[in-house]
Parts: structure tokens; sequence; C-alpha cells
């Protein structure tokens, strides 16, 4: 350790650990993305509140850029350290603070993996109803950095809608206690959902306060084989009118045969099919019969060729596993990833447009279509040819993403809807901000980070 600067840090936080071997440095200095090389200067591990605080006054003090790190699961380039940052991983703040079972609250430090979260509050017969794939791995931390969406956003929302109160620690070294679990509260702004979604660009969230809610009521799942891309909206728009949805996903035949080939397993059908859709709703006593009935009618309007209704909390894991393996099947290929959104009256007229626009300009690539139709989130992954240089197939998915964010602006959509920006979105913020409100957002990160050291670089320069 013979930069000058970390000996400062040392010295100023004496029990901090600090991590600075080369293997380090790679691990904790990149996310999922994998296109920047990581150069970090150091990474921190605090396991106390008040480190992140002296981290943070040091690294004013020594105008040293800091990078907070939760799980680093991210897909936008949010917690790459490419350019000398000091990363700062929550890893060892993993604590459980407190469960409230009046209030129906959760209080946790930042670091702890979502998955752990969801287990703690089954514990007490509630639920944390946030879900995703990598709910293993991803931390509280980072999902209120994200506002990270997943899989039950039509049932239940954003990370946003769970998040009762926070505690920040800002670029200045302040810590704020953001909310503080009311119902009701409307004593001026609320700070708190300025810092959900920032990437830590405003500073580093060190607890938070989730709400809980009762548990799902028990579900069915469902597999449906789809005709075509218009069918999507028809089946949803027909299932959403008699079921009580909690899901409902899609996938392609592309996105479809990747799962089976990593996983090994067999195609659910005897006929193959453009689109396939995974849906969970409410059991109930007639929600079978109820669900075989829409069935029947999506068969006779020609917008559902075959299905499988799981019959046992196995069968649903094994249907489930054919969504949700689909981001693991595809990270050997390091794909370039669209996360985009529009309302979901706008998706039809979007989804055809951006079919075309696709098909026209990645007439040479492998394009892997799924996403959250309930919620108008569609996932984008354009896989790159073994020939193919990295550099310019960036420089070509970079080029049609332009036209991906000009088509979504007209469709008043965003360019980033569970993600975030990070690095690689930065370029396209334009299409979902206007320039006043990047100006308002400037001068948010300028009050609560002065100097400019949290996460520079992320968002916008």
């Amino acid at each position: 350790m013979s930069d000058p600067r970390l000996a400062s840090l040392r010295a100023a936080l004496p029990g901090l650990r600090l991590l600075t071997d080369p293997a380090d440095l790679e691990h904790y200095g990149r996310d999922w993305t994998r296109r920047w090389t990581p150069a970090p200067l150091a990474i921190a591990l605090p396991d106390r509140v008040e480190d992140v605080q002296g981290i943070v006054r040091w690294a004013n003090d020594a105008r040293v850029a800091v990078v907070p790190s939760g799980g680093r699961t991210g897909l936008s380039g949010g917690a790459v350290a490419a350019n000398g940052e000091l990363v700062v991983s929550l890893e060892r703040m993993q604590r459980v603070l407190g469960v409230d079972p009046v209030d129906r609250t959760l209080t946790v430090q930042a670091g702890i993996p979502l998955q752990r979260v969801q287990d703690i509050a089954r514990e007490h017969g509630l639920q944390y109803p946030v879900d995703f794939a990598a709910r293993g791995s991803a931390s509280i931390g980072g999902t209120i950095a994200t506002n990270a969406g997943g899989i039950r956003v039509l049932r239940y929302g954003n990370t946003r809608a769970w998040i009762a109160g926070l505690k920040l620690v800002t670029g200045t070294g302040e810590l704020l206690e953001l909310g503080r679990a009311l119902i009701k509260d409307s004593s001026g702004y609320d700070l708190r959902h300025l810092v959900i979604g920032a990437e830590g660009t405003l500073g580093i969230v060190v607890e938070a306060t989730l709400s809980l809610t009762e548990p799902a009521p028990s579900g069915q799942t469902m597999l449906l084989a789809l005709p075509g891309f218009e069918a999507l909206m028809a089946v949803f728009a027909l299932f959403r009118a008699r079921l009580r949805l909690q899901a409902f996903e899609f996938l392609t035949d592309v996105a479809l045969r990747h799962v089976l080939a990593h996983g090994g397993g067999q195609p659910p059908f005897a006929q193959p099919a453009p689109y396939y859709v995974v849906t969970e709703f409410d059991a109930g006593p007639d929600a079978e019969a109820e669900v075989l009935a829409l069935f029947e009618q999506g068969l006779q309007d020609g917008v559902i060729v075959d299905g499988v209704l799981a019959t046992s909390q196995a069968q649903a894991a094994q249907l489930w596993r054919l969504r949700e393996g689909i981001t693991e099947s595809l990270a050997r290929y390091v794909p370039y990833k669209n996360d985009v959104a529009v309302r979901i009256s706008a998706m039809p007229a979007f989804l055809a447009e951006a079919q075309a626009l696709l098909a026209r300009e990645y007439p040479q690539f492998e394009v892997v279509w799924f996403g959250h139709i309930g919620d108008g989130n569609l996932h984008i992954n354009i896989l790159k040819p073994d020939a193919m240089t990295q550099a310019d197939f960036v420089a070509d998915c970079d080029r049609v993403t332009k036209l991906l964010a000009e088509l979504l602006q007209r469709h008043g959509g965003t360019i980033s809807a569970e993600h975030g920006i990070g690095l690689v979105k930065k370029p396209y913020l334009w299409s979902t901000r206007s320039p006043a409100e990047i100006a308002v957002m400037r001068g948010i990160k300028a009050v609560l980070d002065p100097n400019g050291i949290m996460n520079p670089g992320k968002l916008f320069d």
C-alpha cells in the first residue's frame, strides 16, 4: 500500500479494511456489463455507518472519487470503477436492525442481499415483494440505487413503493434520515425519493426501512405459446380482464433455446412457437376453470397455439426457470442490452415499430427479446458474432440505440426501465429527460455532493 492517499485513509480510519490486490480490484471494480476495464484505487469495506462517513470526508479532502458498491449485478455500468476511484463496498454491512410487526417494517443495513430480506419477511408471516432472478446477489442498497423492478411489478410496483425510510451518507459525509416509516407525512419535500434511483450519485445509502405486506395469495403458473408478436398484447388484455394477475412475462423462441441449451432441459411443447408467456395469477376455487376457458378462447381467436398449466410447485418452478434463466444463459456472450419501457397503452404501436427497427438495423445479429409486458418493460439483448471485434460491435449497437432512443422519445417512453442510466445509457438521457429536468438534477447533485466525488460520470458528466 504505497499510495500516500491510502496511507492517509488508513491513518484517518485505522480499523477500516482496505483491499489492493489486483484480483480484488478487478472483482470489485466492475459490474455485469463487463465493458470497462476495472481500475479502482482500492476497495474499502466498512462495517459501520461512522466509517462510511469517515471515508466520504476523507475522499473530499483527498479529492478522490467514490463508487458505492453492492452486489454489482447492475447492467448499466453504474458500479464500474475504471478511473482510480475508491470503491466502497457495503458487503460487511448486512445486519438486521429491527422488525416491527405492528408497522410491518424491516430495518436493515444496505449491504444485505435481497434474498435474505425476503426470507426474514417470510419468517414473520409477511413478504417483501420486490423480486427478480439476481435476488441472491443483489443488495438492498443496490436495488434502492436503481429503483429495481423485477417480475412482480405488475402486482406490487417497483422498489420505490416499498422504501419506508432510509439513511444516506451524503457527498459531504453528513448522515441524513429520510422518511420515518410514516404512512402520512406532508411536511415538505420527500427527499427519500430523490435518493431512490439516483445510482449513488447523491450519496451512499447505509440503512433502509422496508415496508412489508401480507404473503401473496397462492398462485397458479401457466406457460403459453403464441403465434406472433402482435398476440402478446391481445393475450395480456384477455387474461387481465378476468384474472388477478401477479406476473405476465414474455420471451422469444430464441431466448428459450438459449435457456434450454444452458440448462439442458427439454422443450416445453412438441411444436415450437415464436413467442411464449409465463403468467402467474391468484389461485382460487374458480381460477382453474376460468383460465382454461380463457385458454380455449385464445385458441379460437388464434392468439394462443398451446399451453401448459402447472400442477405442482416443482412444475411451476420449471416454467419460471424458462424466464428467469435467460440472463444467465446469455452471460457468456456479454450481450449489448437495452432496457426500455413505454406506457402499456403505447405498447402495441411501439412494439411494432421497435421490431421493425431492430430487424432492419440488426440483420447480422441475434436479438433476444424478453420482458415484463404487464408493466410496459422490454429487455433487448444483442449477441456479438464471434468474428466481430468488441469495439466494432459496441459501436454498431450504440448507433442503433440512438435510433431506439428517438423512437422511445416519440412514444413517451424511457431508455432505462429498471437498470439505471450508469455509463451505458448516459449518452441517451436526453431522450427521457428534458434539458430543464437535467439542469435540476445537476443542481440537486451540487447541493448534496458539492465536490462531485459521488459516483462521477454516471447519469451525466
